[in-house]
């Protein structure tokens, strides 16, 4: 195919820049959203009488057929075109003639470039959002079906306190809707403002009428300024942004899956279907999924890092730097999806282990704070109290035992403030029960987190009536 901008040039480009130059491999999928903006500029050119309106019809009677091909199978794209816009509009002329060439009317490959990643990054970004909000939908069950089964909560990768598989969970689920919210508001901000209208960079002399393309591509409005319309790549950045911190609460739950499937944890054994083996061990069942997802994130974080490097230097209006986006923000994407895609599954299908879980806990001496508010509230001060329980743990471990099965002999003589009241204090079921405050593991407290989370999914869904 012949060169758009052909027409200055007396002589041909190398064939080694064409390649080097041509973007066809990776935006020939903006092919939808490239179709979709240039039927609205059309049907506006003919509203405006910038073009007749018989040139406009045949215009879009072209474009929907072209599409329409498209996603039959009937036409495939040519991996010699310079573009995905250079492909269509020349398609198009080849079958409709001169009015093909009365398309590009008014507008630049710019604005035209400009538009279409933001058309295409908003379908991804909903689609990302249907994906996450499945995710939160399983940790919400898988959490409500653990909401007594205590295990250790951990502070520097020790046995800390108790809290519940439940409440461990649906800490992922928070982090995950705040994720939900970030992606929310990434698509609101790219979907305010309409770069079609902007020309090259300083808009055009013809009458445009860019409400009237903004409305119809679903676009807040017209962006106010053509130099910036045709240069801004903040919506790309942003959305990389949300990605990555996605990404980064992927990789946290991965590693505590990891962890907690290890046969160190054993509190959780994961389906054969989402697991791999080792071609020389065969008692191993690696999870090679969370381990991934672990090592994508990197990726990710460098797809976004691409990206805020390439802007940096880039003076008003566009420059070629600006193509290197595309590459960067769809693999940012399809990495993410690939994630959500396979890490949600593979968490359905997970068993959890309470009866390991409440072995670990016992051992790990969470109950100790218990026992120091137990003898708080009987009157010795805390930092005596502390003192105390700590010379309880030492003991314990010196002799291979737990607090809960401790003589009330030896507990009386290490204080003879200790009565019978010890043993419910230090209960790790009361102790997770007891821990009732708004936020807290008590299955209470579990149940109504899932409850307010379900209730946040449902009026996103409502809002943008997905079905998720």
């Amino acid at each position: 195919m012949a060169q758009l901008w052909q027409g200055r040039f007396s002589k041909a480009v190398d064939s080694r820049v064409n390649d080097f130059n041509s973007s066809i491999r990776f935006d020939q999928r903006m092919a939808h959203q490239d179709i979709t903006g240039s039927m609205a500029h059309a049907a506006m050119l003919g509203a405006q009488g910038i073009i007749s309106q018989k040139d406009a019809d045949e215009i879009l009677s072209g474009l929907e057929g072209i599409l329409n091909d498209l996603e039959s199978g009937a036409l495939a794209i040519d991996p010699e075109a310079e573009d995905i816009h250079t492909f269509v509009e020349q398609t198009l002329t080849a079958r409709i003639g001169d009015a093909g060439k009365r398309l590009h009317t008014g507008r630049s490959r710019n604005d035209q470039v400009a538009l279409d990643i933001r058309l295409t990054l908003r379908d991804m970004g909903r689609s990302l959002q249907q994906q996450l909000a499945e995710l939160v939908e399983t940790l919400c069950k898988k959490a409500a079906e653990n909401t007594a089964s205590v295990m250790p909560g951990y502070t520097h990768l020790q046995r800390a306190q108790p809290v519940t598989m439940g409440h461990q969970l649906m800490a992922y689920v928070w982090m995950l809707l705040r994720d939900l919210d970030r992606f929310e508001d990434a698509l609101a901000r790219m979907n305010s403002q309409c770069p079609l209208g902007s020309g090259a960079l300083a808009g055009t002399t013809y009458p445009l009428d860019r409400q009237r393309t903004a409305a119809a591509l679903g676009f807040d409005g017209p962006c106010p300024n053509s130099l910036d319309g045709v240069s801004d790549r903040d919506f790309c950045i942003e959305l990389a942004g949300a990605i990555s911190i996605c990404m980064m609460h992927l990789s946290r739950l991965s590693e505590e899956i990891i962890l907690w499937s290890s046969w160190e944890f054993k509190f959780i054994e994961l389906d054969d279907a989402f697991t791999t083996g080792s071609s020389i061990m065969p008692q191993k069942k690696n999870p090679d999924v969370t381990e991934l997802i672990r090592g994508k994130t990197g990726r990710v974080y460098g797809d976004l890092n691409t990206l805020l490097v390439m802007m940096k230097g880039l003076p008003l209006a566009y420059n070629k730097d600006m193509q290197e986006d595309k590459e960067a923000i769809f693999d940012a994407v399809d990495t993410l999806a690939l994630c959500l895609r396979t890490v949600t599954p593979m968490l359905d299908t997970m068993r959890t282990l309470p009866e390991n879980m409440r072995a670990a806990a016992a051992k790990g001496f969470i109950n100790a704070t218990d026992c120091a508010d137990y003898l708080t509230k009987k009157g010795v001060p805390f930092r005596d109290a502390y003192k105390l329980t700590g010379s309880l743990v030492a003991h314990c471990i010196a002799n291979g035992t737990t607090l809960e099965a401790l003589p009330m002999e030896t507990f009386k003589s290490f204080s003879p403030v200790f009565d019978e009241g010890v043993y419910e204090a230090i209960d790790l079921i009361r102790c997770t029960e007891g821990r009732a405050s708004e936020g807290g593991p008590c299955a209470a407290s579990v149940t109504k987190q899932i409850k307010q989370a379900g209730e946040q999914l449902a009026a996103w869904k409502e809002k943008h009536h997905a079905e998720v």
